[in-house]
C-alpha cells in the first residue's frame, strides 16, 4: 500500500507540472496579446478637439513619442515607442505639422505620420495671403467650401487667449491664418482646418511677444496689423525691421502711414500701379485717408515680419519708395525732398 500511495504521489507530480507549465506560458502570451492590443487605446476617446502638432527635421521615434506625451495626445512615451517597434513604424515617421487628437489610436497617428500619409491631406498658405484667398486656395484645391471658410471664419468659436482681443465681424480673423505647411486628418471639417491655423499662430506668438507689444504700447491686433503691412511691402529680409521703423516713426510724428498695400486691400484686388483715383476710396483700410494703424491685418503676416513689427530698427527714417534698379529693395529717407528725388528715379526705371 505504502508503495501504491508514491507512486500514485509521483504519478500526479508528472501530470500536473507541464499543465502548470502550459498554464503559464499561455497567461504570458494573452497578458502580451492584451498588453500590445492596450497601446493602440487613445489618451480620450471622447476628446475630438484636434490640435496642431510640430515634429522637427530628425526627430527621433522616443523623442516624436515625449512631444505627443507633452502635448497631451497620448499616454506615454513609451507606448508610442513600444507600438512602434512592434508594428514596423520604427524610423519610418515623417517631421512636419500634423492635426492629431487625443481620440486618435496610436496606429491612426503613425498611419498619418508615415511617408505614405495615406490618411491625411497636405495644404500651404504662404506669407501674405489674405483670408478670402486662403478660401479660395483652399476650394481649388478641393478641402472645403470657400463659402462655409468665410462664415466660419467669422462666427466659429475658437478657444486661443488672443481670440477676446479681436474685433468682431467677417475679418476677425485677418492676419491670424498662420502661414505653413500642414498635415490634416483626411476628412477634416472646415473648422478643423482652421483651427490648426490659428493653433499655429498661438504656438508661434509667445508670452515674450504679448510682453513686448505692452511695452511699445500696443495690442496684438495691431502688432499683427504692422507686421501685416510689413509683410506686403517687402520683399527684402533684412528690410522688415528698417520698413518696421518707418512705420513707428509715421505713427509718432502723428503723420499718415500712406501705405499702398492698406489701399489695395481695400479695393479688394492688388494692382501693378495704384491711381490717384485709388488712392481716394473710401475705407478705414486706406492709410492714405486714416490717421493712424488701419482697421486691422491686411494678410497674414509670417513670423519674421511678426518679429520685425515688435523689435524694429532704430532710424530716423520717415519713407522709403522702390529702388530705381527694380530688385525690390527699397530707398529710405528721413526728408521729403530725397523723397521725392528717389520716387522720380523709380517712376524714370518704369518707362
Amino acid at each position: 500500500m505504502g508503495r501504491t500511495h508514491r507512486r500514485t504521489k509521483k504519478s500526479r507530480g508528472i501530470r500536473v507540472g507541464p499543465i502548470i507549465g502550459i498554464l503559464l506560458i499561455l497567461l504570458l502570451v494573452l497578458t502580451g496579446v492584451f498588453y500590445i492590443k492596450g497601446l493602440d487605446q487613445p489618451l480620450d476617446s471622447n476628446n475630438k478637439e484636434y490640435f496642431s502638432i510640430s515634429i522637427p527635421m530628425g526627430t527621433a521615434t522616443q523623442s516624436i513619442g515625449s512631444i505627443l506625451e507633452e502635448e497631451g495626445i497620448i499616454k506615454t512615451a513609451e507606448r508610442f515607442k513600444w507600438y512602434s517597434k512592434i508594428h514596423g513604424f520604427d524610423g519610418k515617421l515623417e517631421a512636419g505639422d500634423y492635426l492629431l487628437s487625443p481620440s486618435m489610436t496610436l496606429g491612426e497617428i503613425m498611419n498619418l505620420m508615415t511617408e505614405g500619409r495615406a490618411n491625411s491631406v497636405r495644404f500651404t498658405v504662404q506669407e501674405g495671403l489674405t483670408v478670402k484667398q486662403v478660401a479660395e486656395k483652399l476650394e481649388n484645391e478641393g478641402l472645403l467650401s470657400a463659402e462655409d471658410f468665410l462664415y466660419e471664419m467669422e462666427y466659429g468659436v475658437f478657444d486661443y487667449k488672443y481670440i477676446p482681443f479681436l474685433p468682431e465681424g467677417p475679418d476677425r480673423l485677418e492676419g491670424f491664418l498662420m502661414p505653413n505647411t500642414y498635415d490634416v486628418a483626411q476628412g477634416s471639417s472646415t473648422h478643423q482646418i482652421i483651427d490648426v491655423m490659428l493653433a499655429q499662430f498661438d504656438k508661434i506668438y509667445k508670452d515674450e511677444y504679448y510682453a513686448r507689444a505692452t511695452e511699445l504700447g500696443y495690442d496684438l491686433n495691431q502688432i499683427v496689423t504692422i507686421a501685416s503691412m510689413i509683410e506686403k511691402e517687402t520683399r527684402v529680409e533684412t528690410e522688415r525691421e528698417i520698413v518696421a521703423s518707418v512705420i513707428y516713426n509715421r505713427l509718432r510724428q502723428g503723420m499718415p502711414l500712406q501705405i499702398d498695400a492698406t489701399v489695395q486691400y481695400a479695393l479688394g484686388e492688388w494692382k501693378d500701379r495704384l491711381t490717384f483715383k485709388d488712392l481716394e476710396v473710401e475705407s478705414p483700410y486706406n492709410t492714405y485717408k486714416v490717421s493712424g494703424l488701419p482697421k486691422g491685418p491686411i494678410c497674414s503676416p509670417g513670423e519674421n515680419s511678426i518679429i520685425a513689427a515688435l523689435y524694429p530698427k532704430e532710424t530716423d527714417y520717415y519713407y522709403y519708395v522702390l529702388d530705381a534698379s527694380m530688385n525690390g529693395s527699397h530707398r529710405f529717407s528721413n526728408d521729403y525732398n530725397t523723397f521725392l528725388k528717389n520716387r522720380e528715379d523709380y517712376l524714370r526705371a518704369l518707362e
